[in-house]
């Protein structure tokens, strides 16, 4: 018999849409941070808390719901918030089929729904989705007073007069201002990562490059939330109402490091902050936290080419920071500043660079095609400046219009073409769709992603340094993933791509 619930907290399964066929050996399976602090917030309280990673668990809807309502929760809360600007609304299909399935096998159970996406479009979410209650913002003291009103007797018929809640009457939308971030983030709990299953996360291949078939134990942590910048292709800032940046204290956030290695043995650690490496004080005590625990880590962080400096990167290796994701974005500048992010040119970048890889520390290189001023000049200019810094790892993304990024309301008041479903927001699923540019159309942006992909992984240079540093079996995991072809609607693979706009 299953213990008696006040909540189950739900992340829906959606990892074969979004990423096909490399969902199997190559991506990585990451924690659910915000479920994980929801149900350690939430039990705080006081209320008996389930969570079911049906991700991965590799559940179905069916199976995801069966293993819910086994509980007899008060509440079934599905979170599909995110950490970063893609890991929210491709992930809807998912959510948006247990909610359905959990309203056809058992709609006596209020339900819920709150993340990333729903705090974007809480109307849009609240009119589509099977959802009885949907949560816009970080969701903990919403979640606490709807399942105090529910406890105390209050049906769906009732109204709710709650910060941070939607719901529908009838056919009328019903909204309620805002509830208030959690100011200081020493409030929160650690996150309940006993309630999920720690042996079944993987870090990104790339991550574990030193040996690639060691990808677990993998944990995330988090040392700070939002984002004090405004890039006009990100959305991560929804869920807090705006731009900004609280930081934990580094010693809570070493007590947590120091747990997850004694507890389940984790090496590979992703610190999820959007702007790790921007305030020198938080970063160095960080860092001389986890050197004074004396565990063996491999940590990777984001940082900013304008905001890392020389004194950091030697600090941060030693604590075990091994890799740094930079958002370099465009080859071209006129491209960055087309989106607010062109505050360091192509000298910088080769500076900062060089001086990350001089403090023995590996780089993923970010870079979007497809932003509103590219052409098929820039975006070449763009493949050849990744090939040129010659990075351990490359990500190659379509400009995408995230719902809550500026991009999103430029394309909705400009008429621009949206996806028709919300897996179409997904970089790597079959019916991707990403903007047109001024002078591309979507199907020609896509393609030239794709290409750039197979032509960067499989430059001699590219493969002669990784042999270098990594090894042949590295290689030879590269040109595995390298094999694995994507299916796309929005343009024939077999056919040549003529790169104007008709």
């Amino acid at each position: 018999m299953a213990t008696k619930a006040d909540v189950v907290l739900i992340k829906a399964n959606n990892q074969k849409k979004v990423y096909q066929n490399l969902s199997k050996d190559f991506t990585g399976k990451e924690p659910p941070l915000w479920l994980a602090l929801t149900a350690a917030f939430l039990r705080e309280q006081g209320f008996k808390v389930v969570a079911i990673d049906a991700e991965a668990e590799n559940l179905d809807a069916n199976e995801t719901v069966e293993r819910a309502v086994m509980h007899d929760p008060v509440l079934i809360s599905v979170i599909v918030s995110g950490t970063n600007p893609s890991a929210s609304t491709m992930n809807m299909p998912g959510a948006s089929e247990v909610l359905k399935t959990l309203k056809e096998k058992s709609p006596d159970i209020p339900t819920a729904i709150s993340g990333l996406h729903p705090s974007a479009l809480p109307g849009e979410t609240t009119k589509n989705e099977k959802a009885d209650f949907i949560f816009q913002g970080e969701g903990f003291a919403t979640h606490v007073e709807l399942l105090n009103a529910l406890k105390s007797g209050k049906t769906r018929a009732d109204d709710f007069s709650m910060h941070g809640l939607w719901y529908k009457r009838e056919e009328n939308v019903i909204s309620n201002p805002r509830a208030a971030n959690i100011d200081d983030l020493g409030a929160l709990p650690m996150p309940a990562w006993d309630l999920l299953p720690m042996d079944k996360y993987r870090a990104h291949n790339w991550h574990a490059f030193d040996d690639v078939e060691k990808r677990q134990p993998y944990a995330v942590i988090y040392t700070s939330l939002g984002c004090p910048f405004r890039c006009s292709f990100c959305c991560i800032n929804i869920t807090f109402g705006g731009s900004g940046i609280r930081y934990r204290l580094p010693e809570k956030v070493v007590e947590e490091i120091d747990y997850l290695v004694k507890t389940y043995g984790v090496r590979h650690i992703k610190i999820l902050d959007e702007m790790f490496a921007l305030k020198w004080s938080h970063v160095e005590a960080l860092c001389d936290g986890i050197i004074s625990l004396g565990h063996d880590l491999n940590f990777w962080v984001y940082g900013r080419i304008d905001t890392v400096k020389p004194h950091m990167v030697t600090k941060m290796k030693q604590a075990g920071i091994n890799w740094i994701a930079y958002g370099i974005e465009a080859g071209s500048k006129k491209v960055r500043e087309g989106v607010s992010k062109g505050r360091f040119d192509e000298k910088q970048i080769k500076n900062i660079v060089k001086m990350t890889h001089d403090a023995g520390i590996h780089i993923v290189s970010n870079f979007i095609f497809g932003l509103p001023d590219d052409d098929i000049e820039s975006m070449r200019e763009t493949l050849e400046l990744a090939k040129e810094i010659n990075c351990e790892y490359a990500n190659f993304y379509c400009a995408m219009a995230y719902p809550g990024s500026k991009l999103y309301h430029d394309a909705q008041s400009q008429g621009v073409p949206l996806p028709e479903l919300w897996s179409g927001y997904s970089q790597f699923g079959e019916d991707t769709l990403p903007l047109p540019t001024k002078h591309l159309t979507s199907g020609e942006v896509l393609k030239f992603r794709d290409t750039a992909f197979d032509e960067y992984y499989s430059g001699e240079e590219y493969l002669l340094m990784i042999e270098k540093k990594f090894g042949t079996k590295t290689v030879e995991h590269i040109k595995k993933m390298c094999s694995v072809k994507l299916r796309r609607k929005y343009y024939d693979a077999d056919e040549e791509i003529h790169f104007h706009r008709s």
